[in-house]
């Protein structure tokens, strides 16, 4: 019988199976899906379906960058428990995802998840999170990932805080290479790490931004009892004051209150006598996002004792 994308397709939903254990089962059961089914639990690549309602806001966010620092990643792996984002196999896991990260083309998550695994290119990277499921216990998702390239002797530099609870990737342009240039990506990085910036510069903050921003300040201003005539001006201050806190160039840089972040930038471009360009950046925080599921623990000691 001949084996359908639909019907690959519809075994991975119900099993939660990678896409060539699903496609293999078919092939097995003659295109009967229930038994297909049967297959996969009997082979232990089904028990992630159970697992795959559960939340998984824990995890770690880790990067990779090349030697010769052109090119970096950043990625995050949730599980369901701190627990398992301690144990050294995951780590072991997460790293490896953002070393094939590092070295893949593709830029959409459902093409990533389906191409070969590096070190084993006879399955994909969902087959071998699939067996990540089984053999952990938890649910665990590739949540997102991001890889930058730089040119010339620009860098990509890359920073993990608190064991993998906050990652930065960051990339410069410049015409000079070298360690002080990976330094001071290091500070910045460490900048972004500890203020959250969400823009380089006032010049990136696009319009829409800057008009809801207004919007709600004029509404404040009102709400204190200022009269709308005379909002404007109290809202431009407390918009540019806003605009400081958000945009990490604008930044009071952390290990020198006496200057910003340009300023810091520009500092060690003279120093090094090179032009420095902060390009762009990335951060993530694990599970920032994700809705942690509250645990009612006499709730669910009630609900068993009375089945």
């Amino acid at each position: 019988m001949q084996i359908t994308a639909a019907m690959v397709k519809e075994l991975r939903e119900i099993s939660g199976a990678g896409m060539s254990a699903c496609k293999a089962a078919l092939t097995e059961a003659d295109g009967n899906i229930d038994r297909a089914v049967e297959l996969l639990r009997e082979k232990g690549l089904a028990a992630a379906a159970k697992k795959s309602g559960r939340i998984a806001a824990e995890g770690l966010v880790l990067a990779a960058v090349s030697p010769d620092r052109k090119n970096g990643s950043v990625v995050e792996v949730n599980s369901e428990t701190d627990f398992v984002a301690k144990n050294e196999d995951f780590t072991a896991f997460v790293n490896q995802v953002a070393v094939q990260a590092l070295e893949s083309a593709t830029s959409s998550m459902d093409d990533f998840m389906n191409e070969p695994w590096a070190p084993d290119k006879s399955k994909t990277v969902q087959d071998i999170l699939t067996a990540q499921i089984a053999k952990i216990g938890e649910n665990i998702t590739i949540r997102r990932k991001e890889k930058f390239t730089v040119s010339g002797s620009g860098a990509v530099v890359e920073y993990v805080h608190g064991g993998g609870k906050v990652a930065v990737l960051l990339q410069l342009s410049s015409d000079v290479a070298g360690d002080a240039l990976v330094e001071a990506g290091r500070n910045i990085c460490m900048q972004i790490a500890a203020m959250s910036p969400k823009f380089v510069s006032s010049g990136d903050v696009n319009e829409d931004f800057i008009a809801k921003e207004r919007e709600i300040l004029t509404q404040q201003a009102i709400n204190e009892g200022t009269k709308a005539e005379f909002a404007a001006k109290k809202v431009e201050g407390r918009l540019k004051k806003n605009l400081k806190e958000i945009c990490l160039l604008e930044q009071e840089y952390v290990k020198d209150s006496e200057m910003t972040v340009a300023a810091y930038v520009n500092k060690v471009a003279e120093e090094i006598g090179a032009k420095i360009t902060v390009d762009k950046f990335t951060r993530y925080e694990t599970g920032e996002g994700i809705e942690k599921k509250v645990e009612d623990f006499a709730e669910e000691v009630s609900k068993a004792m009375n089945v």
